[in-house]
């Protein structure tokens, strides 16, 4: 592996934000190991990029899968330079007193303690490496600052994202490890496209909001990748223009 090369894994690669960072950074240089649950997206988009992907599918609610992701990167490049902790779920819209535990669980494994444990693995190869660090960036979301209605679960877990990337950050300082986090509202994908429909406001009314093109996330992502590790762009929030976030409505 030359010296010149970068490494990052994306879960969630195969579809949505995911993907579109994985293009991004592969059409800046990078090496980029696509993690996601199912093989056919990952290849399609491993299949754009072309020599600088590598398709691991993933379950990130399986410690045995996570460590095996990790493993595979280390055993094939040698290092990781960058790890984007994308991969995510929502819930059904359901009242809060109505939402299953089983339901309940799963978006916290998803969300939050995959996160986590992608995060462990992260740090274990970046501190030992040399040249020694990394960066971490965590996918958080609007709802990482205000709930839609009936979204228990997912707001919560976005909100722990929040709690997760602060004591990252704190705690990879010792090994020259950034960590940011980026909040994104209303990307035009499989999960966000639904807002242009409709969906319901916080007033009990249902409004069809603006949407964004994932790409622009992704050049977010980039932008956040490709600073020096003596720099950290700690927090990003990156939204539609006219989604109904800022202000009152």
């Amino acid at each position: 592996m030359s010296t010149a090369e970068r490494i990052a894994i994306v879960t969630g690669a195969g579809t949505g934000v995911g993907k579109a960072a994985a293009l991004a950074l592969a059409g800046a240089g990078w090496r980029v190991v696509l993690s996601g649950r199912r093989r056919e997206p990952l290849d399609d988009v491993a299949a754009q990029i072309g020599d600088g992907a590598l398709a691991v599918p993933t379950d990130v609610t399986d410690p045995d899968s996570i460590a095996a992701l990790f493993a595979r990167t280390r055993a094939e490049f040698g290092r990781l330079d960058l790890l984007f902790n994308n991969a995510g779920i929502g819930a059904p819209a359901v009242p809060l007193e109505d939402l299953p535990l089983e339901t309940w669980r799963q978006v916290v494994d998803t969300n939050l303690t995959a996160l986590f444990l992608c995060t462990q693995h992260a740090f274990r190869i970046m501190r030992d490496q040399n040249p020694r660090g990394g960066r971490i960036i965590n996918n958080g979301s609007i709802s990482a600052h205000a709930p839609r209605p009936n979204s228990i679960a997912y707001t919560a877990t976005k909100h722990a994202v929040t709690g997760l990337t602060k004591a990252t950050s704190l705690d990879g300082r010792a090994y020259d490890i950034a960590c940011g986090q980026i909040d994104i509202g209303n990307a035009d994908t499989p999960m966000g496209g639904k807002m242009k429909a409709g969906v319901p406001q916080a007033d009990g009314s249902l409004r069809a909001e603006a949407v964004m093109n994932p790409d622009h996330v992704g050049q977010a992502v980039l932008s956040m990748a490709s600073l020096p590790l003596e720099a950290n762009v700690q927090f990003m929030t990156i939204m539609a223009t006219k989604m109904p976030f800022v202000g009152r409505g």
